[in-house]
Order: C-alpha cells, then sequence, then structure tokens
C-alpha cells in the first residue's frame, strides 16, 4: 500500500504489483473502469475462475496461463467463449492488463456478470513466480514480451519477441 499526504489528510491505494514504477506505468495507461485483481488475488483463487488469455495467438503459443482460453484482440470473437457461462467468475489477462481491460468491457456489454481485469497482466503473473505452459501444457520459462519496449516491465522469464 502506498499513501500519499495531503495537508489535512491522506489517500491510500492498494498497490497490486511489486514495482512502483510499473505500478505508476499501468495507473496512466488503464481506465479502472472494470473490476481488477492482482495477479496474486488470481492465483489464489486459480481453480475458482476461468482465465481468458486476450493476447494475440501467436504471444498465447509461447505461453499462458493454466487452463487459459484463447479469445485474441485484434481478432477477437465473443463466440469462442462459447460453454462459459455469463455468470462465471472470469479472469481476463493479457501483457500488462490494457488490451485486457478492453475486452473485459466488451464482455461486460455482453451480459458477463463477474468479469475481472488482471492487473500487470500475465508479465505480472510471471514476475510473481507463477508458472505458464506451453501448448503442449508442460512448464516453460519462455513469455511472448509484446515489444522491447513493453518487455522491460517482465523482470523473470525468457522473453520472447518473435
Amino acid at each position: 500500500m502506498f499513501c500519499i499526504l495531503f495537508t489535512s489528510s491522506s489517500v491510500c491505494a492498494q498497490q497490486k504489483v511489486n514495482s512502483k514504477a510499473y505500478n505508476t506505468m499501468l495507473k496512466a495507461l488503464l481506465k479502472d473502469n472494470v473490476p481488477e485483481l492482482s495477479a496474486a488475488e488470481a492465483k489464489q483463487h486459480q481453480t475458482e475462475y476461468v482465465f481468458l488469455d486476450s493476447r494475440e495467438k501467436r504471444e498465447y503459443e509461447v505461453s499462458h496461463i493454466k487452463d487459459a482460453v484463447w479469445v485474441g484482440y485484434n481478432d477477437f470473437d465473443i463466440h469462442r467463449l462459447k460453454g462459459i457461462s455469463k455468470d462465471k467468475q472470469i479472469v481476463v489477462y493479457c501483457s500488462v492488463g490494457a488490451r485486457s481491460e478492453n475486452i473485459s468491457n466488451k464482455l461486460i456489454a455482453a451480459g458477463y456478470t463477474h468479469i475481472h481485469n488482471m492487473y500487470g497482466g500475465i508479465f505480472e503473473w510471471v514476475n510473481e513466480g507463477f508458472p505458464v505452459y506451453n501448448m503442449q501444457e508442460k512448464p516453460t520459462d519462455k513469455v511472448h514480451a509484446y515489444s522491447k519496449i513493453w518487455g522491460i516491465w517482465l523482470k523473470k522469464g525468457e522473453k520472447v519477441y518473435e
């Protein structure tokens, strides 16, 4: 938690990622217009949630959270959620949380009622030491880092840019 002291009061906010710099960047990037979970909160309740990966297919194929359903971003299609109840607890993630925030809004507009954006995305998931899996569902250290600019926020794992 961090607090800002004003002359007559203080404002405190929960920091949802371990890096203050990463948190500052995310606060500027995200609109905070959907419910958010930290990577640690998502991991704690992993068996209760359906995880949706809103990255591009090539990113998902490098690694993803175990049992995550790929829904994409540029070619997102609501039909990829076929069989997932609209009242199921859902966590949407991408690299850092921006694309997943947009997809979360689309899901809410489509009537899904328990949507959570994973703040800090898969980068924070890996930075926290939580496992990711390849297409053979084997643990891997590889993470698609999107670009060298965004890859600076991925502190653990092996960065892949292809």
